[in-house]
């Protein structure tokens, strides 16, 4: 749905260009042009942290029913680690031997 509106918004803003401006052909198009790439870096970039944010959600998920987790070789469970819901960080339980070490979620498999 969002292409879509996209898609339109686009279209509505050449058909601005081209009744309400003065600006020659190839001005209005390179106008559109340069508006559909940053639309476009938009899209790609939002998909992008869509699908690394799902990613990251699903080794949360995994922790929280006590699975253990592979984070740069390091097994992280409950049992060592507590999670740090507003940064999404395990961090290494008192009294274990990875004590105060810190692994981002985003680098868990």
């Amino acid at each position: 749905m969002a292409y879509i509106a996209g898609i339109i918004a686009i279209a509505l803003f050449y058909f601005i260009l081209h009744y309400f401006t003065e600006l020659e052909k190839k001005d209005k198009i390179l106008a559109t042009v340069v508006i559909v790439c940053i639309v476009s870096g938009a899209i790609i970039y939002n998909r992008y942290t869509t699908i690394e944010q799902e990613k990251m959600m699903s080794v949360v998920l995994k922790f929280n029913q006590n699975k253990t987790i592979k984070c740069n070789g390091v097994d992280v469970n409950k049992t060592n680690y507590t999670l740090s819901i507003g940064t999404y960080t395990f961090i290494g339980k008192k009294d274990t031997p990875n004590y105060a070490q810190m692994i981002s979620a985003s680098v868990c498999k």
